[in-house]
């Protein structure tokens, strides 16, 4: 062989091994899911044995936060690399106008790296269910993805028996569409619904794709309302053994009026069997969800790519299921704003890490493992230590925000502090998460607590400069 096409054939060699050595990307993303209705975190009624599988080969984190707990705008958020007072994106947007076109979403940097880019479903916000229902891309970001699909289902529409929980005291509505409790046990199989079709999906590009590197998305809507799935799912939960979590009288009277939050189960007029039907149809959703990522993850062992994948699991925020009286997502209390993540890494043990981490850090994380540098303006922080070392702390605080940017959550080991208004002028609450984890008795306006509070308003202020002109160098400490 001639000496120019000997080193040729080299540099091709080279270059094939190079592309067969990326990790794969797969990042499974559910909706609404709450930390406290996963099995491999503390519930011991839903049952998720697919997540919990991955948990166990994994690394689990027990203190993941959303930057936002509402679906558009921490979704915008993880997927931009900026927390929402960066960009100033609070709404059902993408996120893109305000970060420009210069700069590279999370999957972008993938895809302009030689990776085939592809969302299944809902990645960046979807309106669940109407946008479900037409097969819309909702606010998705084109510029992101190689391909996308959609994965359109009948949603409260679903043929089967319904039941709306939320404003129907008397039981007369049968169903009602938007962003209500209305449960659907519904006729047919898992592919009817658009969550079975998108496993479908998922698993197909999985084998279509798998000779070269992929970022592939794959995004469940179930459980957000409606609950809707085969009734099978259903079986398992009925609402007669569900237990409500604990109430406690004048449970509002010691927080603001900002921080009760936008559904309850007063202004939603339910019963307690409404209330327990709504915690049964959510599990028999949770359900349904895991045995769609069951199916995935099931494609990626038979198709012999779990040595070379990164698999990633979340929920883009949380779920209120009567805590408070509270229902849904948008307030700032644990089960709103706590998500499960779990990563597994090819050759990495499973283990369990309970450093404070934000779905902001999954962009610098994934990039680094995968060898590419983001833009070092992005706002998150790498695990990556966390995965050889889970007891490396990442952070000492999560930061949260809600209702248009103006609420927030410092959530510290000890305390989380939440804060409305920047001046404080809508109120404050201050929960020692020690010694009352369930967020019953709110110390912020005890004397004995003032000085406590004194220093997370300084840290507040500091941590909102920092987002706002990206100085994110310094972790601030509360001790």
């Amino acid at each position: 062989m001639r000496p120019f096409n000997y080193i040729l054939f080299l540099f091709i060699c080279i270059s094939l091994y190079s592309q067969e050595k990326k990790p794969n990307i797969l990042f499974i993303i559910s909706d609404d899911l709450t930390a406290t209705a996963v099995s491999s975190y503390e519930n011991k009624t839903c049952h998720t044995p697919n997540i919990d599988k991955l948990a166990s080969e994994g690394i689990r984190y027990t203190k993941a936060y959303t930057q936002y707990p509402v679906c558009g705008p921490s979704r915008a958020s993880f997927m931009s690399g900026y927390y929402p007072n960066a960009t100033t994106t609070f709404g059902y947007v993408s996120g893109r106008k305000n970060i420009g076109t210069n700069r590279k979403t999370w999957s972008q940097l993938f895809k302009d790296n030689g990776y085939y880019t592809a969302r299944v479903s809902k990645i960046y916000h979807m309106g669940v269910p109407i946008d479900i229902e037409t097969g819309s891309n909702g606010q998705d970001d084109e510029a992101s993805w190689t391909e996308r699909f959609n994965s359109q289902g009948p949603e409260w529409k679903a043929n089967g028996n319904a039941e709306l929980v939320q404003g129907n005291p008397d039981g007369k509505i049968e169903r009602k569409g938007g962003n209500v409790m209305t449960i659907v046990k519904a006729d047919g199989d898992d592919l009817v619904h658009s969550d079975g079709k998108t496993a479908k999906k998922a698993s197909e590009l999985i084998r279509k794709h798998k000779s070269k590197p992929f970022f592939l998305a794959v995004g469940f809507v179930r459980p957000h309302v409606p609950f809707v799935a085969p009734k099978s799912y259903f079986e398992p939960y009925p609402f007669n053994n569900i237990t409500l979590p604990k109430k406690v009288d004048d449970d509002w009277d010691d927080i603001p009026k900002r921080g009760i939050n936008y559904v309850t189960s007063v202004n939603a007029k339910m019963t307690l069997e409404q209330e327990k039907k709504a915690v049964a149809a959510y599990y028999a959703s949770v359900a349904y969800m895991d045995a769609q990522v069951g199916k995935v993850l099931k494609t990626l062992k038979e198709e012999e790519l779990e040595d070379n994948t990164i698999v990633i699991f979340t929920s883009d925020h949380g779920f209120h299921l009567g805590e408070h009286n509270f229902w849904m997502k948008v307030s700032l209390h644990e089960e709103s704003v706590r998500v499960p993540l779990i990563i597994k890494v090819p050759g990495k043990k499973a283990t369990v890490c309970h450093s404070f981490v934000e779905l902001l850090d999954l962009y610098p994380t994934i990039s680094e493992l995968a060898g590419l540098k983001p833009s070092k303006y992005i706002q998150g922080k790498s695990l990556v230590k966390t995965i050889d070392n889970p007891k490396k702390k990442v952070r000492n605080m999560a930061f949260s925000v809600s209702q248009g940017g103006k609420s927030f959550l410092l959530r510290h080991d000890k305390w989380a502090y939440i804060q409305y208004n920047e001046d404080a002028s809508a109120g404050i609450e201050l929960f020692d998460m020690e010694n009352d984890p369930k967020q019953f008795t709110n110390l912020a306006l005890k004397p004995n607590y003032f000085k406590i509070v004194k220093r997370f308003k300084k840290k507040l202020a500091q941590k909102l400069k920092a987002v706002r002109t990206n100085d994110l160098g310094i972790e601030y400490s509360i001790d």
